[in-house]
Order: C-alpha cells, then sequence, then structure tokens
C-alpha cells in the first residue's frame, strides 16, 4: 500500500491511497474528486469533504475509490438516522442534508438533458421534494437467508418456548435486506425507516417464528426450503395493512399458526397472503396466492380514485409523491374536455384514472396482461366510463396499418411513463409519425429520458419544461416529467 499521493493519472494503480477534495455529486450516489484534473468517483463522501480514500478500480478516463477516513467534514454532512446505515446501501444519502439531495437531484437531470439531451440550458424547475423523509414508503420487500452478511450470533429465541408441535429451532435464519452486489447473504434488520414502525413490527416477529418453526430457508442450489421473502404492504391514506409470506412450499399448518399468531401481536394487520413460488427465479411472486386472514386486499387512494392491490399488484411505492407526480403530469397535459389521451406503458392505470375527469376519452396500452386486468377493474371499481385499456406491445400496437389503430381516434395527447431502460426505438419512430399536439413524458432515469428526448425533438417537437420529483428521500434516484409540444 502506498502512502498518501499527489500525482497524475499515469501513475496511478489500484490500492493507492489519496487525499481528496470533494467537489460534486454525481449519478448513483457516488462524488467527484480530482487528481490533477484526472477524474475519481468516490463511494461515500459528501461534497466538501476533505478525504483518504482508496483506488480500487483505475481506468484510462477515471477512476474509482472508497473513503477509508473523512480528513475534514463537509457542512453538507448530517448524522445519518438509521443504525445499518452504510452496510445496507438502500439510503445511500443519509448522511447527507435533505435540501442539499434535492439540489444535486435537480442537478442530475440538468446534467441529464444537456450531456446526452445535447439541450442548452433545459427549463428545468424546482424540485418537488418529499414532506415525509422517512417512513414514506406503502411497500418492503425483505428477503431470508441461512446466511448473515455480518458475523454475529442470532437473536434467537429460547428453545424452550417451541411448541412441542412444531419442528426444532432453527438458528441459522435470517430476515432482511440485502448488501449491494451480494445475493447470497442479507443484512439481518433490526430497524428499517423506510415503511413504518408496525412494519418493524411484523419483520421483527415474523423473523422469530421462523426461527421457531424450525423449517429451512429456500436454497435455489438445493431447490427445496421453505422461507422466500416477506413483503408488506400499508396504505397511507386508509391504514389498511397486508403482509405476504412468500414460501416455497404449501404448509396450511403452518401459515395458519403464522396468521393468527401475526395478529396477535400486531393487531393492525388486515389481511394475510401466502404467496407461493416453487420456481428457481428468486423473486417474490408465484403461481399461487392464498389468502389466510382478511380478504387479501388493501386500497390506497390517489386524487379522487381508489385502487384495490392484491399481492403481486405494481403500485407507485411513495403515495404523496406519486399523487404529486400525477398531478405535474395532469398540468403538463394541459387536458381538453374534447383530448383524446393515450397513455402508453399504462400498468395497472393509475395515471390514465388520475387524469380520466380532465378529458374526454383516455386509452391505455400496457403489455403486462395482469395489470391490464387490474386496471380494467380499477376503472369499473371506480366508476370511470371513459377509460379503455387494450392489451400489445406499443411497438406493435402503434403501427398506422394495424386494424386497432384504425379504429381508434389518434390522440391529441401523450402520456407517456416506461421502465428504466427508456424507450424502444421503434416506439419513438411510431409516436413521431402519430405526432400528437401535446407529450407528457413521466421517467424515473432521467438519462434514458434525456436520450428519447432529444430523437423526439430533433424531428417535431420542443422541450417546454422539466419537473424533478423526489420520490425516495435519501437514495439517489429521481423522477422527473417532461412537457413537449409539437413544433
Amino acid at each position: 500500500m502506498t502512502d498518501l499521493v499527489q500525482r497524475g493519472r499515469m501513475d496511478l494503480k489500484r490500492g493507492d491511497e489519496l487525499q481528496l477534495t470533494i467537489e460534486d455529486a454525481a449519478y448513483e450516489g457516488k462524488t467527484v474528486g480530482r487528481v490533477e484534473g484526472f477524474v475519481v468517483f468516490v463511494e461515500g463522501a459528501v461534497p466538501g469533504d476533505v478525504v483518504k480514500a482508496r483506488l480500487f478500480k483505475v481506468k484510462k478516463k477515471f477512476a474509482e475509490a472508497r473513503v477509508i477516513a473523512i480528513e475534514q467534514p463537509s457542512p453538507l454532512r448530517t448524522a445519518p438516522r438509521c443504525e445499518h446505515f452504510g452496510v445496507c446501501g438502500g439510503c445511500k444519502w443519509q448522511h447527507v442534508d435533505y435540501e442539499a439531495q434535492l439540489r444535486f437531484k435537480r442537478q442530475h437531470v440538468v446534467d441529464a438533458f444537456e450531456r446526452i439531451g445535447g439541450f442548452s440550458n433545459p427549463e428545468v424547475l424546482p424540485i418537488i421534494g418529499s414532506d415525509e423523509r422517512y417512513f414514506y414508503r406503502n411497500k418492503m420487500e425483505y428477503s431470508f437467508s441461512d446466511q448473515e452478511w455480518l458475523v454475529a450470533p442470532p437473536a434467537r429465541v429460547d428453545p424452550g418456548e417451541t411448541n412441542d408441535d412444531l419442528p426444532p429451532f432453527t438458528p441459522n435464519l435470517y430476515l432482511g435486506l440485502h448488501v449491494p452486489q451480494r445475493y447470497d447473504k442479507v443484512l439481518d434488520i433490526r430497524e428499517c425507516h423506510l415503511q413504518s414502525p408496525e412494519s418493524n413490527a411484523i419483520m421483527t416477529f415474523t423473523r422469530e417464528f421462523a426461527r421457531r418453526c424450525g423449517l429451512p430457508v429456500y436454497s435455489s442450489d438445493m431447490h427445496a426450503g421453505y422461507f422466500r421473502f416477506l413483503v408488506i404492504r400499508q396504505s397511507k391514506r386508509t391504514g389498511e395493512l397486508m403482509v405476504n409470506l412468500v414460501t416455497f412450499e404449501d404448509r396450511p399448518d403452518v401459515m395458519r399458526r403464522y396468521a393468527n399468531e401475526l395478529c396477535d401481536a400486531v393487531p393492525g394487520v388486515t389481511t394475510v397472503v401466502n404467496t407461493i413460488n416453487a420456481k428457481k427465479a428468486q423473486i417474490a411472486f408465484g403461481e399461487v396466492e392464498k389468502v389466510y386472514h382478511g380478504s387479501g386486499l388493501i386500497h390506497e387512494r390517489l386524487g379522487n380514485c381508489t385502487f384495490s392491490i392484491s399481492a403481486s399488484s405494481f403500485f407507485q411505492t411513495n403515495t404523496a409523491q406519486a399523487e404529486r407526480l400525477y398531478t405535474v403530469a395532469r398540468s403538463f397535459a394541459a387536458l381538453k374536455p374534447t383530448d383524446i389521451v393515450w397513455d402508453l406503458y399504462s400498468g395497472t392505470g393509475s395515471i390514465a384514472l388520475f387524469v380520466a375527469e380532465a378529458a374526454k376519452a383516455v386509452i391505455g396500452i400496457e403489455s403486462v396482461e395482469s395489470a391490464v386486468t387490474d386496471a380494467r377493474k380499477n376503472a369499473e371499481r371506480n366508476n370511470v366510463t371513459n377509460c379503455t385499456f387494450v392489451l400489445g406491445d406499443l411497438k406493435d400496437r402503434l403501427r398506422k396499418e394495424t386494424e386497432w389503430m384504425n379504429a381508434h381516434n389518434k390522440p391529441d395527447v401523450l402520456i407517456i411513463d416506461p421502465p428504466r431502460s427508456g424507450m424502444h426505438a421503434k416506439v419513438v419512430e411510431e409516436i413521431l409519425a402519430l405526432s400528437p399536439s401535446r407529450m407528457v413524458y413521466v421517467s424515473c432515469n432521467p438519462a434514458t429520458q434525456a436520450r428519447d428526448v432529444k430523437l423526439l425533438c430533433a424531428e417535431k417537437y420542443a422541450l417546454r419544461e422539466l419537473q424533478p420529483v423526489d420520490m425516495f428521500p435519501h437514495t439517489y434516484h429521481i423522477e422527473n416529467v417532461a412537457s413537449l409540444v409539437l413544433r
């Protein structure tokens, strides 16, 4: 290991230790320092810090490093609330003042549209921050594992408390969150500040129950075991609380016991579901959902609409900020009573239903069949009669020669909310052929959004303004809404 060095990039190598002044924030929670103009991306630092950092990757144009000591703390630093901060990886910016987080996130949008989109001085409105900086999520997903990330004895239950008719106590069982880049071990979470105190109580009870049961965690290598995931969904508007235990096998006796004991321990639980996933895929979805308490649903409100949420339904994770995000989208759309709106990547219909009362008709197009089914049910439940939801891939649905296209009126407005990867190039081409007068592009990835908007504006559109919305405090993630008008 070398001493602290100040030298040119040609001499830098992995393992070198540098003293760096952190100048700025970069995407994905990293920060930027420089050595004689050579960029070093640093993990664990805050802009304004002077740090001692160790290089772990050296490339031709940049290097990456991790903080090993803070020589001089930044005034933007703040004490993280969570005891697991720095290990869990879920809230990489808990040590950064929240107002500074918002500035960095807005700047990410500016940088993406200037550097990737090629826009000069784009109109980026002040970011909309979150009133709730902790306990803002309505969904948390925890993983079971028989391997713990931190070496520590398990907080075991006294074996003497185990019921005679249950298998022996299982000590090697942990429940929590994966640390970054590791999927074989979990951090055994004691308290998480993302959802609610009730959520923490459910997690703690579930861990203790699982250990008392003596049933093993599912192993993908052996393709055997029982416990896989714990998913907790909590309505922020109605207070309803769903617990979904995802298992490899169907064991009704265990689930009945779990549901009864859980509801006694956490009286606020309104429904308990067992999702059975007998496949190797490590996902919290399955082929069968069995309800052991309540209706198997919770309900959430956005605007004037109420949504029924099942164990497998998609729903925006931050209810309050989702409502603000959709309000921005509706405002940018500038809807008139005569407008036909097409909602692309419409999911379960939340945006379509949110804007429906301001338009003549809304047509949602979505490629996931279960989401289309949920969207139709949501429309019926809310007595919304001017929304139609269509199943299909946009690359096929938007082609002019299709029978479906010929049977529907062209849109006056497009609302687009694609996945992180953005839009397929052929979808961009078909949108340009449609040429709606206004477009609203909602994205969780400003980089791919800027790429797509650049293509649209190169042909027919003008970028009017951008509105960042912070959906996930203490993370580097940012939602952004773009308003485009036909030139």
